[in-house]
C-alpha cells in the first residue's frame, strides 16, 4: 500500500482524493436524466424492475428527462461551483440504464456532455446485460481524449439473490462485461449492496475478493433500504425483510474495506433516500454522519482498506 493512495485522514482511497490527484483541481460529478429505460422494466429481460428500485431516491429532483441536458449540467455546475468550489466537472448519466439505446443515441447524448470546457469526462450507470460492443467502442473512442467511466450495477455476486430481487442479469455477465470493457482505457465502477434477505456476512465479503481479482478501478457500496411504493417496501411491512443495524452494516463495510485492494477508488459507503419515500431503515442520519460512522470504526480499529490482504505494509506511516 502507498501513502498517495490511502487518505491519511479517512483511511481509504476515496474517489474525490483521486480525481483531485489526477486532474489537479477539485472535481465533482453531475447528474444528469438522458431519457433511458431499462430491460428490466420494458419486458427485454424483466418486468417491474429490481425490487427496491425507485430512481426518484437516489436522483436529484432537478434532473428530469424533458429538461435538455446542457441545462441540467448547467444548474449542476453552478450548485456544485457554489458550494464546493469545484473548478471542473465528470457528467454522471444516472437514472435507468444510461447504454440501453441505439448508438447514434448514446453518441449525441455524450458527445453533447462533453462539448462544456470544464467537463473532463463522462460517467455511464449501467447494467451488465445492456451494454453492446458497438457502445463499448464508442465509449473506448471517447476515453482516448476524455476521462470516460463505466458503472456496471453488480448488487450481489450470489445468483440465487440475483434472482430474488429481479434483478434480470447474472454475475456470468457481469464478469463477461467487464472482460469486455477492461483494456479499453475506460474506468470501471461496480455497485454493490449489502443487506438483502437470507445474505451473510460471509457471502458479502466474497465479494471483496472477486473485485481484488478483477481490473476494477472503483467502488461503490450502500445498505439495502426499501423506499415507498417498491416491492421491497411490501416485503417489509409483510415481515419478510428486516434491515440491518446501523452497526452492523459499519461493521461489514469496514470488513469489506479491509479487503479491498488500495488502488480501488471508493465513490460510495451508503445509500440515502429523501425522508417523504424513505420506509426503512431510518437510521436518521445525514450524508456525512454516514460516511464518518465507518471512517471512524476503521481509526478505532486501527485498520484501513487494504490492511488484511497478504502482502499489505503493516507500517504504514500517518495513519
Amino acid at each position: 500500500m502507498s501513502n498517495d493512495q490511502i487518505h491519511p485522514d479517512l483511511r481509504i482511497n476515496s474517489y474525490g482524493s483521486y480525481l483531485r490527484r489526477r486532474f489537479g483541481c477539485r472535481v465533482s460529478k453531475i447528474n444528469v436524466d438522458g431519457g433511458f429505460t431499462c430491460p428490466n422494466r420494458d419486458g427485454a429481460r424483466g418486468v417491474g424492475g429490481c425490487i427496491y428500485c425507485d430512481n426518484s431516491s437516489f436522483s436529484p429532483g432537478g434532473t428530469v428527462a424533458e429538461i435538455p441536458i446542457e441545462t441540467q449540467m448547467s444548474e449542476g455546475m453552478a450548485y456544485h461551483r457554489t458550494r464546493l468550489k469545484s473548478e471542473k466537472f465528470i457528467i454522471y448519466f444516472q437514472k435507468f440504464t444510461n447504454t440501453y439505446a441505439p448508438v447514434e443515441k448514446l453518441r449525441d447524448l455524450y458527445s453533447r456532455a462533453l462539448a462544456h470546457p470544464d467537463v473532463l469526462g463522462i460517467s455511464v450507470g449501467t447494467r451488465p446485460d445492456a451494454i453492446s460492443d458497438e457502445a463499448i467502442q464508442l465509449l473506448a473512442g471517447l476515453a482516448r481524449n476524455h476521462y470516460v467511466c463505466v458503472e456496471l450495477g453488480l448488487q450481489s455476486m450470489d445468483d440465487a439473490i440475483l434472482k430474488q430481487i429481479n434483478r434480470g442479469h447474472t454475475l456470468s455477465e457481469y464478469l463477461n462485461t467487464v472482460n469486455r470493457i477492461a483494456g479499453r482505457g475506460i474506468d470501471i465502477c461496480t455497485h454493490l449492496i449489502y443487506g438483502f434477505p437470507g445474505e451473510t456476512h460471509a457471502g458479502f465479503l466474497k465479494t471483496a475478493d472477486l473485485i481484488a481479482s478483477l481490473p476494477v478501478n472503483s467502488l461503490k457500496i450502500h445498505q439495502l433500504h426499501a423506499v415507498r411504493g417498491t416491492r421491497l417496501a411490501d416485503l417489509y411491512h409483510d415481515g419478510s425483510f428486516i434491515p440491518l443495524s446501523h452497526a452492523r452494516y459499519v461493521a461489514a463495510v469496514c470488513d469489506f474495506l479491509e479487503l479491498t485492494p488500495p488502488s480501488v477508488t471508493i465513490q460510495r459507503l451508503y445509500g440515502s433516500a429523501p425522508l417523504a419515500i424513505r420506509v426503512a431503515p431510518n437510521w436518521d442520519l445525514k450524508n456525512n454522519q454516514m460516511w464518518y460512522s465507518v471512517v471512524n470504526e476503521l481509526k478505532r480499529r486501527g485498520t484501513w482498506q487494504g490492511c488484511r490482504l497478504a502482502g499489505a505494509d503493516e507500517n504504514v506511516s500517518n495513519l
